[in-house]
């Protein structure tokens, strides 16, 4: 409980995230500056080739140099926005564990789950107590997380039950977390455009695999002209980079 407490007194603001980040870096510079060695080189970069914004160099979990959207540009931010790609991850990977179990099992949908378990609940009560509940549970957390730079829950950051912390480990699961994201959004998807789950829809595929697929959908063309861009995209960008005159040596995939 002293714990606990501790961490819900602490001041919020970037400064102690700032701070413990920086310590952080020092435990394991190492690893951080062999990494970013990669990155430089163009290794461990998502485009080879071309150079990484100035501020991915390579000392976070999974920065392999992507950011489009200049999301990160601002120092003050980023810390957040690296912890809710992790959380987002992490409720995707445990969402898309369920949806699976539940399709597996012959339990309801993961469209039709919400409406069998509320039940007898009114869902105005429902709500509430979600409000409160998971409110109580967030504000720990992210005072944790200002306090410390870590993720955990309730006065343990970091949250290791299993003491398998590690720079491996880490890189891991982000990879895992933006894989489960990607899954997510494709089981919904799914749905939206054929009603199936995901293993009513890979069983129909490979029952018919040139006639059941997601260019024959209902969206087939939508998906070929993202595949045809996605496909195209990377010979713009290091054509781009190529005949710059040098005066920007950031790589701006979006040019602005």
């Amino acid at each position: 409980m002293a714990a606990m407490a501790s961490v819900l007194r602490a001041p919020l603001g970037v400064n102690n995230v700032r701070a413990v980040a920086a310590k952080a870096k020092t435990t394991r510079s190492v690893r951080a500056f062999a990494v970013v060695a990669e990155n430089r080189l163009g290794v461990k970069h998502w485009l080879p080739g071309t150079e990484p914004p100035a501020y991915l160099d390579g000392t976070m979990a999974g920065d392999y140099g992507f950011d489009p959207l200049r999301l990160g540009t601002n120092p003050e931010t980023l810390p957040y926005l690296q912890e809710a790609e992790l959380m987002n991850g992490r409720w995707a990977m445990a969402a898309t564990a369920g949806i699976l179990f539940t399709d597996a099992v012959g339990l309801p949908k993961f469209w039709e789950a919400g409406e069998v378990a509320l039940g007898d609940w009114d869902i105005k009560t429902l709500v509430g107590i979600q409000v409160v509940v998971m409110g109580a549970l967030e504000a720990a957390r992210i005072r944790g997380f200002m306090a410390t730079g870590q993720s955990g829950i309730v006065g343990n950051f970091p949250f290791d039950p299993a003491k398998q912390d590690s720079p491996a480990s880490k890189v891991k699961e982000v990879k895992n977390a933006r894989l489960a994201m990607m899954a997510f959004l494709g089981m919904v998807s799914q749905y939206a455009v054929t009603g199936t789950s995901p293993l009513e829809g890979l069983k129909a595929h490979m029952a018919n695999p040139t006639g059941v697929n997601i260019f024959t959908s209902a969206v087939g063309n939508e998906f070929l002209a993202a595949v045809i861009f996605l496909s195209i995209a990377p010979v713009y960008f290091v054509l781009q980079e190529k005949i710059s005159d040098g005066s920007d040596d950031e790589f701006r995939p979006i040019p602005w």
